[in-house]
């Protein structure tokens, strides 16, 4: 049987090293014409309700989403070289990517509250972009709530790629909405440690299987591959 792999990108795939913050900074300058006072709080929201609260923190009203979305694109783009620098891929995750592509049976994308064009420059700043489907990926500008995403990436899917509509759908990722997204959607979820949200709070989210990082491919295949026989 198939399956559907969404991984999460930033704390999951990648740090970022502090550059997904000064991209939402940008933005906000090239949008208000100053700096913000209050910097963005992330931890799993998408880039669309990351601007929309960035701007009501800072007594500004929200934006135009078309407007936000482009000083988005272009903050990031700009800033392909500072997280190439200062970033990286996070252990493990280059083998877990391609030892989930090598699976012809399965599809594996994103799930990620980065708006399309700035995933792509997260994953491309380290080569990861060919290692993932992103045409059918679920991103920031797709719905305010992170917990819609997975039936947008559902639809994509059935849209664009011969699965039966029964095939089982993972999330992996690293915070609580991850988890709240996956279990309120009627998907999987593998939980990973490698943000700032540590395993027992992963676990009283939900999430009954915690993993410290994606080092272990031969033990993550086991799990995903336990996924399709159920």
């Amino acid at each position: 049987m198939g399956l559907i792999i969404l991984w999460d990108i930033d704390h999951t795939l990648i740090d970022n090293a502090g550059v997904s913050k000064e991209i939402y900074a940008a933005a906000f300058t090239a949008l208000a014409g100053e700096p913000p006072k209050r910097a963005a709080v992330t931890e799993g929201r998408t880039d669309h309700l990351i601007m929309r609260e960035m701007f009501l923190r800072n007594g500004l009203p929200e934006p135009d989403w078309a407007d936000a979305e482009a000083a988005l694109t272009g903050a990031g783009r700009e800033r392909l070289g500072e997280l190439r620098g200062r970033g990286r891929p996070l252990p493990g995750v280059r083998e877990a990517l391609k030892a989930a592509a090598s699976r012809e049976d399965w599809v594996s994308s994103v799930l990620t509250g980065n708006i399309a064009a700035n995933a792509r420059v997260k994953l491309s700043a380290f080569g990861l972009d060919m290692l993932v489907d992103l045409e059918v990926g679920a991103y920031g500008a797709d719905a305010i709530e992170r917990s819609a995403l997975v039936d947008v990436a559902r639809r994509r899917i059935r849209d664009h790629r011969a699965l039966p509509e029964d095939t089982p759908v993972v999330l992996v990722g690293d915070t609580p909405r991850d988890v709240e997204a996956a279990l309120v959607s009627d998907a999987h979820v593998i939980a990973v440690a490698t943000g700032v949200h540590g395993q027992p709070e992963l676990t009283a989210a939900g999430a009954a299987t915690v993993l410290p990082d994606l080092t272990d491919t031969i033990g993550l295949l086991g799990l995903l591959e336990n996924l399709t026989h159920r």
